[in-house]
């Protein structure tokens, strides 16, 4: 029985899975937390990288006491995207990381946008425009805001590159989380000499080399191998990015299947075979961590929407639900515009949440707390709208993250989306899709040839007890709500700027 473990470094903690490859079962799993750094200006948002490394050691030595070690035979990590973690000369970090809700980096990407000649010319380059959450403008903020750290700089990671620093001592990026740098011509797999001549002539120096989603990262340091009680020579894999390592551990490896995480921000994606390339820059043109690439779009606010609302009340989980399930679909036209934090799709990172239709019978907690399921969904279903135009046809959606446990969003979702929806049996798909990822690249260096989709056919299955499919008239109420969602966040867009 050989035993694979997957890691999931995100924005609040480090969860880590031990998957069993003979009988498709994890067998254990655990999380460990770590903290935003406290007292920023607004729209900053940062952590220290060393705190991931301290949960992620945490959770796997969790983990590790509860499985035979000695079975261990690789270990892949996924990690938030876009995260900008500068190192020196010497490995070490040289200030917190950036992180991909970071929206203080607007007027860098104008900069970098003039620079490479309009966002038409961006897209034509590397196949995406550059946005706030992006690496490249935080590279370039750094150069711009610290010019001490920027001379400091060395070597330009992402969070799960880190990790797998951490782990094996080695840098390097593979295609899937590269494509969300910023730097990355997607249709290429290949950094870009103008994307990062754009931000510094040294920055391409600083970029570590670029591997396939196949190729493992490295061994575990002795170090930490002893430390694990993991056999010598554990392989970790390449790793990737959240969604690319979601795509994975929902099965999205082939196309035709379309996965939606409802976390702390909302993500909608679909493998595909060629680039797919969005001439107005809303859907993101990412490589997969498969071989393929992988069309996303990404809202910036969901389930800390419904947890704000939910904490303004006083409310448990249940206790929300309950509220939300006394109003009609539509809130009886109550909208709520979610952008708590900014939004990314569409590319307003100045834009706030706003309630809109507030009357005698609207003013009330049931609707309020139900505009606040609706406003996040209506906003990703703005990006499935665009996901449609270039292609993508779902026929079922698989729901990820902790929205994805609520009943009434899964119907709200279905009812929105217009297509059923169904969640997985396994909750952190991240970290399964990760060590499905390991299982992948150690039987590869083993000499094995055994397809990835193949692998995910005997691990990930869906719970079809959560299914749920439209219901026509709610459905038909939420695509007038959707007009009114799509109308006022275009015409709010200049009172936001303004703000």
């Amino acid at each position: 029985m050989s035993l694979y473990i997957g890691v999931d470094s995100g924005t609040q903690s480090v969860k880590a899975v031990a998957l069993d490859l003979d009988s498709g079962r994890v067998l254990a799993e655990a999380r460990a937390p770590h903290a935003m750094v406290q007292g920023l200006p607004p729209g900053h948002m940062e952590q220290h990288p060393e705190e991931w490394a301290s949960a992620m050691d945490a959770a796997i030595l969790e983990v590790a006491s509860r499985i035979d070690r000695s079975r261990v035979r690789g270990i892949g990590v996924s990690g938030q995207q876009h995260g900008f973690v500068p190192l020196d000369g010497e490995g070490r970090v040289i200030r917190p990381a950036k992180l991909w809700c970071d929206t203080s980096t607007a007027q860098e990407c104008a900069i970098l946008t003039r620079r490479l000649g309009g966002q038409a010319a961006v897209i034509r380059r590397t196949g995406l425009p550059f946005l706030p959450g992006y690496t490249a403008p935080k590279v370039l903020w750094l150069k711009r805001r610290e010019p001490a750290n920027f001379r400091r700089l060395r070597r330009i990671l992402l969070p799960h590159d880190y990790l797998n620093f951490h782990l094996t001592g080695h840098a390097q990026m593979e295609y899937g989380d590269a494509s969300g740098t910023g730097f990355l011509d997607v249709r290429r797999r290949a950094w870009s000499a103008a994307a990062t001549g754009a931000v510094d002539g040294r920055v391409a120096e600083c970029l570590p080399p670029l591997v396939p989603s196949h190729e493992p990262c490295g061994t575990l340091l002795s170090a930490v191998a002893a430390r694990y009680g993991f056999p010598a020579g554990t392989i970790v894999s390449a790793g990737g990015g959240d969604n690319m390592m979601g795509a994975i551990g929902t099965g999205n490896v082939a196309p035709g299947a379309v996965t939606a995480s409802l976390g702390t921000s909302g993500t909608i994606y679909a493998f595909s075979r060629k680039p797919v390339i969005d001439p107005s820059g809303e859907i993101a043109a990412f490589c997969s961590s498969t071989g393929g690439w992988l069309p996303l779009l990404c809202t910036m606010n969901v389930t800390g929407v419904t947890e704000q609302v939910r904490a303004l009340f006083g409310w448990s989980l249940a206790e929300l639900e309950a509220a939300a399930a006394t109003a009609p679909a539509g809130s009886g036209g109550l909208a709520l515009l979610p952008y708590l934090d900014g939004e990314r799709t569409p590319n307003l990172p100045d834009a706030t949440g706003v309630y809109f239709g507030l009357n005698r019978q609207t003013l009330e907690r049931g609707h309020l707390a139900r505009a606040a399921f609706e406003g996040p969904t209506l906003g990703m279903n703005y990006g499935l709208g665009r996901l449609r135009a270039l292609g993508v046809r779902p026929r079922e959606i698989r729901l990820t993250g902790g929205g994805a446990r609520s009943a009434l969003w899964r119907q709200i979702a279905a009812d929105v989306f217009g297509v059923p929806v169904v969640s997985m049996a396994q909750d952190e798909s991240a970290a399964v899709g990760a060590a499905l990822q390991a299982a992948w690249c150690a039987m590869g260096h083993a000499g094995s040839r055994k397809a990835l989709a193949e692998l995910c056919a005997r691990c990930v299955s869906l719970d079809e007890s959560t299914r749920c499919t439209p219901e026509p008239a709610r459905h038909a109420a939420y695509r007038k709500a959707q007009r009114v969602h799509d109308r006022l966040t275009a015409d709010l867009r200049g009172a936001f700027a303004e703000r």
